[in-house]
């Protein structure tokens, strides 16, 4: 073996050596992306899922209280009802008796 191809063997190594380490680095920050792109996906559906958790928990508050309004408005459903047919009963009444005379 010569000095020359010693140098060669040498410069192959580090060379290889290298290249193997800037593989190994790319494969590194590749990971290193998919992980970030991963905390980032799942930040944004948590944000998403809450609020359409929000939005499902109004709908669902509404529909609670129309229930409620609902079933304690029946009284004052009655109460208005019998008073407009006071009011027509009232309306159809003559206020003077018929064949008097009419107020100077």
């Amino acid at each position: 073996m010569t000095a020359r191809q010693m140098i060669s063997d040498k410069k192959v190594r580090k060379w290889m050596w290298m290249g193997l380490l800037a593989f190994v680095a790319l494969q590194l920050y590749f990971v290193q992306e998919m992980l970030v792109a991963l905390m980032l996906f799942t930040g944004v559906f948590a944000i998403l899922a809450t609020v359409a958790l929000a939005l499902y928990l109004i709908d669902r508050a509404g529909l609670w209280s129309l229930e409620w309004a609902g079933q304690h408005s029946r009284p004052a459903l009655q109460l208005a009802r019998r008073g407009w047919a006071l009011m027509e009963d009232l309306s159809k009444k003559l206020f003077r008796r018929p064949r008097s005379e009419p107020a100077r």
